[in-house]
């Protein structure tokens, strides 16, 4: 018989893929001027005062949550579609808090109940957990852009497609047409589509309604959905608008057949926002100000970065919106990483996105001012 410990134990799942950049946030660790890290996503700016305060104030939580969230939470999410999405009508009960949208990403095919033979479509370039998220049910991830390039017998086993626009990292956004196509398609297939739209606040240019542009579009917009929101989910995080990482509050929204499963899927897993997120998060919804000041402060940063790295010799692609540029030197992606480091500015690899990131690097709007304005001098100094 063979015992226990001579088995194998744990997941078969790959390295975490940021620890290729260990080496390099050394080098740039040894510039004098000390490293500029510009290569997560993580927040530098305080959370604002008002949500502090939800917190601190709901801090009496004797009480177990509910894994649905409290009604005036799912109030004030239908509330800010209607208001910030172009989404009226939604219905409270098709909505529910997740325990930030990284593990909704990385559960959401095994809470659908998809296994082996199933596929999950996910964009070339790629925020990696959704693989991960297709090897934990078992099922299939495969890269594509459009339905349109794959064969009928992979399309035949397509059951879920995300979306992620804004894209991470790309920056690029789908229009609400765009987005109609991937819906239609989907549908016809019988698959669920599920968008991430974190990054729907930060959109730059045409994209940019603070400064005339348009709202980036949602899945849930009735341009999109033709006001059917069977088979739609639209996921949302206030960690990158409302600087709110360390609380792990996002939510998930649409598919009012599907949302009564997952919520009773989570029950029994104990997926359960705690209840003073749930109030902070309430509250961040209803504030406009907060989101709208930390828009301003990204825009300051991406628009003294944008010149400094094209001086440096990097073009970027898309980068319409979110909290990223997308670059190359049109050189290995190793290379550039590399030259950037050698300055004291670590940045995110292009390729730990997906074969069609190599020869691309990710660069963070996520410094504070000066850390900056330390970027832009050292890639403009001659």
């Amino acid at each position: 018989m063979q015992r226990a410990t001579d088995r194998a134990f744990g997941l078969d799942l790959p390295d975490y893929p940021w620890e290729a950049m260990a080496p390099y946030a050394q080098k740039a660790a040894r510039h004098p001027g000390g490293a500029v890290n510009l290569s997560i996503g993580t927040p530098v700016d305080p959370t604002p005062e008002v949500i502090q305060q939800a917190l601190a104030a709901a801090a009496d939580a004797h009480g177990y949550p509910t894994v649905h969230g409290t009604r005036p939470l799912r109030e004030a999410v239908v509330e800010w579609f209607a208001r910030r999405r172009g989404v009226p009508g939604l219905d409270e009960q098709a909505v529910m808090p997740t325990i930030g949208s990284k593990e909704l990403v990385a559960w959401l095919p095994f809470l659908l109940g998809l296994g082996a033979g199933d596929v999950v479509v996910r964009p070339t370039v790629a925020y990696p957990t959704y693989d991960i998220g297709a090897r934990l049910a078992g099922a299939t991830a495969v890269a594509a852009d459009s339905l349109d390039e794959l064969d009928a017998a992979t399309l035949a086993r397509v059951r879920l497609v995300w979306v992620n626009s804004p894209g991470n990292p790309t920056g690029a956004v789908r229009d609400a047409d765009a987005l109609r196509t991937v819906v239609d398609r989907a549908r016809s297939l019988g698959a669920v589509v599920a968008s991430d739209e974190c990054y729907a606040e930060l959109g730059w240019g045409v994209w940019d309604a603070q400064r005339g542009g348009e709202p980036v579009p949602s899945v849930l917009d009735p341009r999109v959905s033709g006001g059917d929101l069977a088979g739609l989910l639209s996921v949302y995080s206030l960690s990158k608008q409302s600087n709110l990482a360390g609380y792990r509050a996002a939510f998930v929204a649409g598919a009012p057949e599907l949302m009564p499963n997952l919520v009773n899927s989570r029950k029994h897993a104990g997926m359960i926002m705690p209840y003073p997120v749930q109030e902070a998060m309430r509250v961040a919804l209803g504030d406009e100000a907060h989101v709208l000041a930390q828009k301003d402060l990204y825009r300051a940063r991406r628009e003294r970065l944008v010149p400094a790295l094209e001086a440096f010799g990097l073009a970027i692609s898309h980068s319409e919106a979110g909290l990223y540029l997308w670059c190359t030197a049109a050189e290995d992606t190793w290379t550039t990483v590399d030259r950037l480091a050698g300055l004291g500015i670590v940045v995110g690899p292009g390729v730990i996105y997906g074969e069609a990131g190599r020869g691309f690097v990710r660069v963070a709007l996520t410094g504070n001012d000066e850390r900056i304005d330390a970027a832009v001098e050292r890639l403009t100094a001659r």
